[in-house]
């Protein structure tokens, strides 16, 4: 991606033209870009996230508010599904400006990434649910520090 737009860049001043439809690609593969990595941000548990209530409550208490967090997100994962379902059906018969491809390409990108957190997401809930060691409840360090390990020190010679 960054190569198409410094090469077009390069062309369109140093040469007086361009690729037409760099922007359309780039744009298509920064959409897919970003919601991939929300994927693998969300599956690698590294997005952000406030535990100040959470680390406080007792394990019980925990363990209920992720049960309840855990189904607000799988409900906004399912609107954004509907939605992202919408835009790729409407996406089938529209089309890009300049290189013409349907625009369902760009629109499945939210289809893709909310089927894939609703999966994410269901198996954590599972986790939670059924009392496995390796679930992740927000607020509890043991979960936390077993994704995130200190680094090693180092060994002087």
């Amino acid at each position: 991606m960054v190569v198409l737009l410094f090469s077009n860049v390069v062309a369109r001043y140093g040469f007086g033209a361009g690729f037409a439809g760099a922007e359309e690609i780039s744009r298509l593969l920064f959409v897919w870009m970003v919601f991939l990595g929300a994927v693998l941000g969300l599956r690698r548990k590294a997005h952000l996230g406030v535990e100040l209530v959470q680390e406080r409550l007792p394990f019980w208490a925990r363990r209920a508010s992720a049960v309840i967090s855990h189904l607000l997100m799988l409900y906004a994962l399912w609107l954004f599904l509907a939605g992202s379902w919408t835009q790729t059906q409407i996406g089938m018969t529209t089309y890009s400006t300049v290189l013409h491809y349907p625009n369902a390409a760009m629109a499945s990108a939210g289809l893709v990434c909310a089927a894939s957190m609703i999966v994410v997401v269901l198996a954590n809930l599972y986790k939670i649910v059924s009392g496995k060691p390796d679930a992740a409840i927000p607020g509890d360090h043991a979960a936390s520090t077993a994704f995130h390990p200190a680094p090693e020190k180092e060994i002087a010679e």
